[in-house]
């Protein structure tokens, strides 16, 4: 049966994979109410696992070491009563060859090598090779889905992974070129990682030690 999360490891862990986000959209991450989220994040502040911070006029929460590590132990414990450890293991290994191709597509969204610069920014000019990374990314999508259906049987936080990459795909395929790779609308690309993200805190992964 899906376990639901309580409410101040949901404020906690959106402020992880968002990794820098203001109070509305930590509260938006999971659908909580704005108000309940303040009150959680100046606790977590008081506690040193978040810190508030601001430049370039945009403000937000980011945690802290101990509070990632807060983060992690909370999220272990919420599996292990879940009794899923070895059913999101298997996604996430089912996952890593298609984090493979998903940052080769996005590779190929920003880069299109010529016979005199094999580093040329793609321009968009050529429509086939265009096409062909949104290929990609379709393939990656319909794979994605049977995943985020057995995560979603173990924890209802993990849903929504793959109808949110759908849907930045069609925009994507609109020709709105912004919804692959940009990180200030909801991506493909911004999908994927808070995804890659959510993941390996819930293992209690290294990403940086990851294939």
């Amino acid at each position: 049966m899906t376990r639901d999360s309580a409410p101040d490891l949901l404020v906690l862990h959106a402020v992880r994979v968002l990794g820098f986000a203001d109070t509305p959209e930590v509260a938006r991450r999971y659908g909580l109410d704005a108000a309940q989220a303040e009150e959680l994040l100046r606790d977590f502040e008081a506690r040193g696992w978040a810190g508030h911070s601001a430049f370039a006029g945009t403000g937000g929460w980011s945690l802290t070491e101990p509070g990632r590590a807060e983060n992690e132990r909370r999220l272990a414990a919420e599996l292990a009563d879940a009794g899923g450890a070895d059913e999101v293991r298997d996604v996430y290994r089912a996952f890593l060859p298609l984090n493979a191709l998903l940052l080769q597509a996005c590779t190929d969204w920003q880069l299109r090598p010529t016979a005199g610069d094999r580093l040329a920014v793609n321009d968009h000019r050529d429509a086939d090779w265009d096409a062909g990374v949104l290929h990609e990314l379709a393939c990656v999508s319909r794979a994605l889905t049977p995943l985020a259906d057995r995560l979603g049987s173990v924890l209802t936080r993990f849903r929504g992974y793959d109808a949110r990459f759908a849907a930045a795909l069609a925009r994507a395929r609109t020709g709105d070129n912004a919804w692959v790779d940009r990180n200030d609308v909801d991506s493909c690309h911004r999908v994927w990682f808070q995804l890659h993200e959510d993941l390996i805190a819930t293992l209690g992964l290294d990403r940086h030690a990851q294939p």
